[in-house]
This record gives structure tokens, sequence and C-alpha cells, in this order.
């Protein structure tokens, strides 16, 4: 089974109160975002998580990952190091998320879903989780009748037009199947 994620921010403090996290502490949150991850995702799963998996100290949260089911593909987020919209992304920053059991990938990655076209992105194609539009120039532009799976805006929405939010605010704290995903496509 293929499944979709997005921010996790493994090792985030400020993420609980920020984005009403039910977790009274970051050692907490983690525990349960590896453990529902685990609940969900089997060791011959197929995992994209679509941006933002840790932050705080990295060296510390990052490995967290190793922790996590399936076979895990990253589309890079504004706060992974290895995001190519950073100035300066270093072999370096990309072979630490390969450390961490991640196949790495540009911005955005085509894929099909349900026979239709989708993207993979961290960002959506408007909509932001603060008040107004960040990264504008990293959005992705869609073609007639292709959806996004996007991450970014956490709680903000579930789908909203042709845009999937995947991140784990809006699905209780664990990745969504790609029979899900399908589902909500073929709904709109």
């Amino acid at each position: 089974m293929r499944y979709f994620t997005a921010d996790l921010h493994l090792g985030h403090a400020n993420i609980i109160g920020y984005s009403h996290r039910p977790f009274a502490t970051v050692e907490e949150m983690n525990d349960a975002l590896v453990a529902r991850w685990n609940d969900t995702v089997g060791d011959g799963d197929e995992v994209w998580v679509l941006g933002d998996v840790a932050m705080g100290r990295v060296a510390e949260s990052l490995p967290l990952a190793a922790r996590l089911a399936g076979r895990k593909h990253l589309v890079p987020g504004n706060h992974d190091r290895c995001w190519p919209g950073h100035r300066h992304v270093r072999a370096a920053d990309v072979r630490m998320y390969e450390d961490a059991g991640f196949e790495v990938h540009g911005a955005e990655v085509a894929l099909t879903i349900a026979g239709r076209d989708v993207v993979a992105c961290h960002f959506p194609v408007a909509g932001d989780s603060h008040d107004e539009d960040r990264f504008v120039e990293h959005r992705p532009v869609l073609g007639e009748g292709v959806w996004l799976l996007h991450g970014h805006v956490h709680e903000r929405w579930r789908v909203h037009e042709r845009q999937v939010n995947v991140g784990v605010d809006v699905w209780d704290y664990r990745p969504v199947s790609e029979d899900e995903v399908a589902a909500l496509i073929d709904a709109g």
C-alpha cells in the first residue's frame, strides 16, 4: 500500500501550541507520531512525506525517522534542510535525510492515483499556515484536471478545490492511504 503524510515536525515543541496538537510534551508528540505511523504502515508499504519531517535540533529529531516503518520518500518542505528552496543546500544536508531512511526527491513529484494525474509538493497552490501566503515562488502550477497532494497548511483544511492536505494535523496524526486519497479525488 502507498501512504502520504506531511508536517510531522518531529522534535518541534512549538508546533504543539501552534497547531493545537493534543500533546503535553514534544517527547509525547514524537512517540505518538511514531506509534500512529507504525500502527498504520507496514514494513512493505511506501510512504511519501510531503515536507517538514523534523525540526528543533535536527541531529536529535531526524533520527526518530529511523523508527518509522515502510519505504520512505521525502518531497522536502521549507523546514527541511534539504529543501531545494534553501540558498545553500549541501550534499551533507541531503545525506542526513538519506541516513534517516529517506529517498529524497525534488520540490515536486508527478504521480498517478486511481488513474488520475496528481502532483505531490509540500506547498498548496494557494493558502498557508500563516495569515499571508509565503514561498509563493515555490508553489506548484497545476494542469487542467490535475490534483495536488500537499502539506504546509497544518489544520486549515483537508480538501480545498483540487488540493488534498495530507498533513498529520487533519489525519489523526498518521499517514493517509492512497485508497482514502483516491476516494476524496473521486468525490471531488
